[in-house]
């Protein structure tokens, strides 16, 4: 017997479309990639993949998750960090088309990293564990 194909759902898509539409970051750019004009000083959220793990036996999907986090000076920075961090909690027990987040464990919390590509920028990163489950 054949087992059903498994579609995994694109992680930084569910987490981006989340993010974006919370009001602890309006005014954010929330994207998993930066607009031609971006100089490292806009707030902002870039959403990327980092690994993760497919856990067979139990139809979980655990990606990693990273936010960098960006903001005109490094306490505004640091601020709109920890509202998405707050604000990416928030996606357990939702669901975005065909697949239902059950758990977010943080992996590494906010830290300062500077940009070296961009020169007046101010950055956070911080990682998280998303545990996902088909719908």
């Amino acid at each position: 017997m054949t087992e059903p194909l498994v579609i995994f759902p694109d992680v930084e898509r569910l987490v981006v479309e989340h993010l974006k539409n919370r009001p602890e970051l309006a005014g954010v750019l929330v994207d998993n990639r930066t607009p031609p004009d971006f100089d490292g000083t806009q707030k902002a959220v870039l959403v990327s993949r980092a690994g993760g793990v497919w856990v067979e036996d139990i139809h979980l999907d655990q990606p990693l998750v990273d936010l960098e986090v960006y903001g005109p000076d490094k306490p505004t920075a640091h601020t709109v960090a920890t509202a998405a961090r707050t604000a990416l909690f928030t996606v357990r027990g939702t669901t975005f088309g065909t697949a239902y987040v059950t758990d977010i464990t943080e992996v590494d919390g906010p830290r300062w990293l500077p940009d070296h590509l961009h020169a007046a920028a101010s950055r956070y990163l911080s990682t998280a564990r998303l545990s996902i489950r088909p719908a």
